[in-house]
């Protein structure tokens, strides 16, 4: 009997875990949606300028301004975004980033001109900022540890697979007259905010943000829903009541982030640094104007671009997926410097692709290899552990305004990046672009072996403590070199 019933509870216990793995992992793709917007905007902007400048004949310098704008623009929304995911909520504030993205799509599917397309960019982006920014952070804090860099990851692969959404849109609408394709194009992006507003019917509030708000009880049953481990449930709550009255004054953050501690320095160096090094490595410029990329190379046709540019939107999804497997395996730093290691190859030969064998059969087949091996060894690491270690480093008290200050790292160097890639590439050739490209990626190498820590496994309060104590062994350090050089 007594055998029975631990049977029973075993088997009671298997099914708990089931249903809340399951449940995490549903909450975790539905706030995930929010990524696909910026991800559609990305890949169908490549083909859709194409056609854009032919209708509305706008200049070389007027592509980059469209084209880069929305990542400049976007930090508005990141900034307002942290402000109000604390006020209102996380839900409330993927729904209104959504709502923004909607009305911008709207605007730019029927500008009759430059002006026109120019505001609807600028309401999408702002629209875009907010999600960015909220959709990392709210899955972390309804994550268990064991799971936590596998669906932070999520956001990743929701980018990439909105960036191969909008190479296909490209691919399909080529052949629609030039007044109208483009348009088509963008407009279908409206449908990802629709299946936003479905999807927040259906996933929880942030128990994090519950619990600051005083709404404990709630804070519980969401936490119940996705983790089964109750004694990990009564240390996030227990943290998060720590930590509830100097987290409600806006004033007390701001200073600890103007005036930090070297605990809190070196959290705001690995976060945000690994920030800017995802953009300025040269990926969105790479994936916005692949097709020119490619045509640069040598290749001809608009089919023939779009459909070559397909090639590096499945790559980038392919590989994202593996990633994902790997991340809570084997560690976010391991991943990190494949990737970086992986990238600074690629835009080496890129480069010299462009410089020595440009226009012939070799020329053009290389430089096909390596952008689609860019973007895998991107995808294979910096892009998603980058934001898993911004949601992931900062304690509750900073992680709002300190991951927004990334994200505002991020969309600024994305979009500065973007509006100067041909301009550049103009004036020191497309093959000394890749060349700038991989000594930024080389450096990168070097920040992430002196600047991140491995977080895989460790909760969010051993992660602070790796930066404390990271920062006493080196004082431990200086002090020993100091006292050897002494003894002589």
């Amino acid at each position: 009997m007594k055998m029975a019933q631990q049977e029973m509870d075993l088997e009671q216990k298997k099914q708990t875990r089931f249903n809340t793995k399951h449940f995490v992992f549903a909450c975790a793709i539905f706030a995930s949606l929010n990524s696909v917007l910026l991800g559609y905007d990305v890949g169908v902007m490549g083909g859709a300028i194409i056609f854009m400048q032919q209708d509305l004949k706008i200049s070389e310098v007027q592509v980059e301004v469209i084209v880069g704008i929305l990542n400049i623009v976007s930090l508005i929304g990141s900034l307002a975004g942290g402000k109000a995911s604390d006020t209102i909520g996380r839900k409330r504030t993927m729904a209104f980033g959504a709502f923004i993205f909607q009305f911008g799509v709207i605007v730019m599917s029927i500008a009759p001109n430059f002006g026109i397309l120019l505001i609807g960019r600028l309401v999408a982006g702002i629209g875009i900022g907010f999600a960015i920014l909220i959709v990392p952070i709210y899955i972390v804090e309804i994550s268990p540890t064991t799971s936590r860099g596998l669906l932070t990851s999520f956001p990743e692969i929701f980018i990439n697979f909105g960036i191969l959404l909008g190479y296909v849109s490209s691919y399909v609408f080529r052949g629609l007259p030039v007044n109208i394709n483009w348009r088509i194009m963008l407009g279908i992006g409206i449908i990802p905010s629709v299946f936003i507003g479905f999807a927040l019917l259906v996933i929880p509030e942030s128990p994090r943000w519950l619990a600051m708000n005083n709404r404990i009880d709630e804070a519980r049953l969401v936490l119940l829903k996705t983790n089964d481990n109750e004694m990990e449930i009564d240390e996030r709550l227990n943290e998060i009541r720590k930590v509830a009255l100097n987290a409600n004054d806006a004033r007390l953050v701001w200073k600890e982030l103007v005036n930090p501690t070297p605990g809190v320095k070196r959290m705001l160096i690995a976060g945000c640094g690994i920030q800017c090094f995802q953009q300025i490595t040269g990926i969105d410029a790479i994936v916005y104007y692949s097709p020119m990329i490619f045509k640069s190379a040598g290749i001809t046709g608009n089919s023939r671009l779009l459909g070559t540019t397909m090639a590096v939107g499945f790559t980038k999804t392919f590989v994202i997926v593996v990633a994902i497997v790997l991340i809570d395996r084997i560690g976010r730093k391991p991943l990190l410097y494949v990737s970086t290691i992986g990238m600074t190859l690629c835009t080496l030969s890129l480069g010299i692709a462009f410089s020595v064998l440009k226009n012939s059969s070799i020329g053009m087949e290389s430089v096909v290899v390596f952008v689609c091996g860019n973007v895998g060894f991107f995808s294979i690491g910096i892009g998603p552990v980058c934001w898993v270690l911004s949601s992931e480093i900062f304690p509750l008290r900073l992680r709002s305004q300190a991951s927004a200050i990334g994200v505002v790292g991020n969309r600024v160097i994305s979009g500065i990046v973007a509006m100067s890639f041909l301009s550049i590439a103009r004036r020191i050739t497309m093959g000394g672009v890749f060349f700038l490209f991989a000594i930024i990626s080389g450096l990168s190498v070097l920040f992430v072996h002196k600047c991140v820590p491995e977080t895989k496994g460790k909760s969010l309060e051993q992660i602070e403590t790796i930066f404390q104590s990271a920062r006493r062994e080196l004082e431990i350090e200086e002090q020993r070199l100091v006292m050897s050089k002494s003894k002589y």
